[in-house]
């Protein structure tokens, strides 16, 4: 039976989806957003600024102060830790998506990193050529041809879309932090794992400005072929660039973008190309 802590999470997860179903259904109505994936541009542009400013004044100082208070063995670990914890969703999802080679191999990563790796603080895995993976639901949603929906930009979280949103509360109601009873050692989790993350993207802002006027578009863009390039496994098929009329096709590779990895796990999903120091 499930405790009354864990009844109350659902109870919230439920609720947050109805608002979020009502949220869209009266924004799709009111948008004239250009772009055919945003319709919801209006109200994502709104968030998009909202988590700017929160990045601004919040969340970027935060990591900052980690990232120079924290020596180098202990953001190592913190991260290690953390990919153990994934390792093991991940693998479900290999399994899922019919992937059996690597789902067997991520479940190895979990056995050899928990124990030799004394709790996966350790990545021994990845030394004996256990190659790390990163799946999600909203991944294997799309794998087995969920449409991505009307694009999103979620609070804090950053650019989404509807199948991945729905995909993250399913990572969220069976991630392993989020079923800590203890309130106090549940929040303490939940925030280090977002600020390590939050760390290793620093540096990524200024290269995301610097590479288009519109930095909203910029991202929007990004994910949208960043999630295809990895639903695809690196192969996505050809595409109509619906930006770009001129364009027949345009072949979507995995971009080399320093933001790459962008959000696709709750408070871990966001990733990028780290700071060379940071490379875990």
């Amino acid at each position: 039976m499930k405790s009354s802590s864990q009844n109350s999470r659902l109870s919230m997860t439920s609720r947050s989806l109805a608002a979020l179903a009502l949220a869209l259904g009266l924004s799709a109505c009111a948008s004239t957003g250009g772009h055919p994936k945003d319709p919801l541009e209006p109200l994502n542009r709104a968030t998009f600024a909202f988590n700017e400013k929160a990045d601004q004044y919040v969340m970027r100082p935060v990591a900052e102060a980690y990232d120079r208070v924290a020596p180098l063995p202990v953001k190592v670990g913190v991260g290690n830790f953390f990919g153990n914890i994934g390792d093991v969703w991940t693998g479900f999802n290999n399994l899922l998506q019919g992937k059996l080679s690597e789902g067997l191999s991520d479940a190895g990563r979990v056995l050899v990193n928990t124990t030799v790796g004394m709790l996966g603080l350790f990545d021994i895995a990845t030394e004996l050529g256990l190659e790390k993976h990163e799946e999600d639901l909203g991944q294997t949603l799309g794998w087995w041809g969920v449409g991505d929906g009307p694009y999103l930009v979620l609070p804090f979280l950053g650019a989404s879309n509807l199948r991945d949103t729905l995909g993250l509360v399913g990572d969220l109601t069976v991630d392993p932090v989020w079923q800590v009873e203890e309130v106090a050692t549940r929040n303490s989790l939940t925030g280090l794992r977002f600020v390590h993350k939050r760390h290793t993207l620093l540096g990524a802002e200024t290269a995301a400005e610097q590479a288009a006027l519109d930095k909203y578009a910029y991202l929007r863009s990004f994910y949208i072929q960043y999630r295809l390039n990895q639903i695809h496994d690196g192969n996505p098929p050809r595409l109509k660039d619906p930006e770009d009329e001129e364009d027949e096709e345009a072949h979507i590779e995995g971009p080399a973008s320093p933001l790459a990895g962008a959000p696709a796990e709750p408070l871990i999903a966001v990733s990028s190309a780290p700071n060379p120091e940071n490379q875990e």
